[in-house]
């Protein structure tokens, strides 16, 4: 369990994750990304989340939606920017931000064995067990954003989590899902806990998001060591 002092200490270097999504494009992702003036988006089928930086002007969101094109949907994820009013709400959702201040202290799980790397074969499998249990949104293409996790029952994936936004010095904890069948078995604290220890052998810190409305997560995410930062929305908008 992460002590508040190591809390503490963590949130005051924390001010690279206000936004996320645009450190991320700016930096680890560079090469994901598609840039026009100060917008950026990832590139299809990578990620729909897009960025304006902070205090976006009017020519900011006119070049977000040449980026796009017309009625596309922007996915603004925790931004806090609204775009004009002729872009219409697609979603609102409440949730919250949570960093793990070092690794969690956990003895050593003999079946960590089990976990295994998914690489571009593994697609198929993966957006099979996003689509039955909705994680979050997940594409084609979403694996090239870090390394991805899963766990095998028989053969078949059952459960899987990943790394997603990279901002300087941290590194999000993503698609944490298990099928309804495979639940109870203790999968997701495994994945997490493995990936939390690789993101602290790059001399990283680990961080995740949550809806509000998913309190078996964020109870998992809090024995885990996770704590919560800072609450956000979750926006996406129609472009015009």
């Amino acid at each position: 369990m992460v002590n508040d002092e190591g809390y503490s200490a963590t949130v005051d270097r924390a001010t690279g994750l206000d936004d996320p999504v645009g450190e991320s494009l700016r930096g680890r992702h560079a090469h994901l990304a598609r840039r026009l003036g100060r917008a950026a988006v990832y590139l299809p089928e990578v990620s729909t989340f897009a960025a304006v930086g902070a205090d976006p002007d009017a020519q900011t969101w006119a070049d977000l939606a040449h980026l796009l094109g017309r009625g596309a949907v922007a996915d603004m994820f925790s931004s806090t920017a609204l775009p004009p009013a002729d872009w219409e709400p697609v979603l609102v959702l409440d949730g919250r931000q949570m960093i793990g201040a070092g690794r969690p202290d956990h003895p050593r799980d003999e079946r960590d064995a089990e976990v295994i790397e998914l690489g571009a074969d593994s697609v198929p499998e993966m957006l099979d067990l996003v689509a039955r249990t909705r994680p979050g949104p997940f594409w084609p293409r979403t694996h090239e954003l870090g390394t991805y996790l899963g766990i095998r029952e028989h053969g078949t994936l059952v459960a899987m989590a990943g790394e997603r936004l990279r901002p300087p010095g941290w590194t999000e904890i993503s698609a944490v899902c298990t099928a309804p069948e495979a639940r109870g078995k203790g999968y997701a604290a495994r994945l997490i806990r493995t990936l939390v220890a690789r993101i602290a052998a790059r001399g990283e810190r680990p961080f995740l998001h949550a809806v509000e409305t998913n309190t078996g997560a964020i109870a998992l995410y809090e024995k885990l060591g996770f704590r919560t930062r800072t609450h956000v929305t979750f926006r996406a908008f129609r472009t015009p």
